[in-house]
């Protein structure tokens, strides 16, 4: 696999919506890409630390990354990012009147997307495809990094 979406538990019901509104779109644009995509939702902190300390590099390239309701962080899923041998992109899935908080600087954060509910999804997702060299794929975003 090559992208792993790895999403902290919610503290309201409409996280779930939100990424089933976009997810096949996902998997599409990675898969123009020649990338794969797999999602794992967490239902706790010690699940997502555990997610994280289970990505393996030699299976993925990038993690888009959702803490979730996990915010602020504590030291443990810190540690956990600080260690990680992969880059990440931070992504939230709220709204411009409702910004989660970030995570301070951990580990090899490529970059931070919030505030444009679900479609921070699909922006983090053509960050990724750039960051791995797939600007040109065809998945007709360009966001410049």
């Amino acid at each position: 696999m090559s992208i792993v979406i790895l999403r902290g538990p919610e503290s309201h019901s409409t996280g779930v919506r939100v990424l089933d509104a976009v997810r096949a779109r996902l998997a599409e644009s990675a898969a123009d890409a020649g990338k794969t995509i797999a999602l794992r939702c967490c239902r706790s902190e010690a699940e997502l630390v555990d997610g994280l300390s289970g990505l393996r590099a030699d299976e993925v390239e990038l993690l888009l990354f959702d803490p979730g309701a996990c915010m602020p962080a504590s030291e443990r899923l810190r540690g956990a990012l600080a260690t990680l041998s992969l880059p990440y992109i931070e992504v939230h899935d709220d709204d411009m009147d409702a910004l989660e908080p970030s995570l301070a600087d951990a580990g090899d954060c490529v970059a931070r997307v919030h505030g444009y509910a679900a479609q921070s999804y699909t922006l983090a997702l053509a960050i990724a495809l750039e960051h791995l060299g797939c600007a040109e794929c065809g998945h007709g975003v360009h966001v410049g990094t």
